[in-house]
């Protein structure tokens, strides 16, 4: 695969991985309305709209790159998780929280690193 491309998927890998995590926001914000209330419709109904729509382009990633190499990109939504709490929840961000997701983006950076695929297929 040449260079570009490739890096044209991860892109896309992460582009899906962050409206996956939409996912989970929608969800949080859903439960907190009544079950049932339009509201509670409205933003479950998101959550299963968004996870079709994720399990479609999930398998069009997966079909360019390796499986191995797509879930661990996936460890990505921990980090969307963090921020959409921040921002939309006002949860608190730890230092110990920010030091996890430092070491998911360090592992991602590392596996990315040309020459770390030897031995796995690339």
């Amino acid at each position: 695969m040449r260079q570009a491309s490739k890096g044209g998927i991860y892109l896309a890998l992460h582009a899906l991985v962050l409206f996956y995590s939409l996912s989970a926001l929608c969800s949080k914000t859903a439960a907190s309305y009544p079950v049932g209330s339009f509201r509670w419709l409205l933003f479950y109904g998101a959550v299963i709209l968004i996870l079709g729509l994720y399990a479609i382009f999930w398998q069009q990633i997966i079909k360019r790159l390796p499986l191995s190499t797509a879930y661990m990109n996936k460890a990505a939504t921990v980090i969307w998780g963090l921020v959409f709490g921040a921002l939309f929840f006002h949860e608190r961000v730890t230092a110990g929280k920010l030091f996890g997701a430092a070491l998911i983006i360090a592992g991602i950076v590392l596996y990315a690193l040309p020459g770390a695929t030897r031995g796995r297929d690339a």
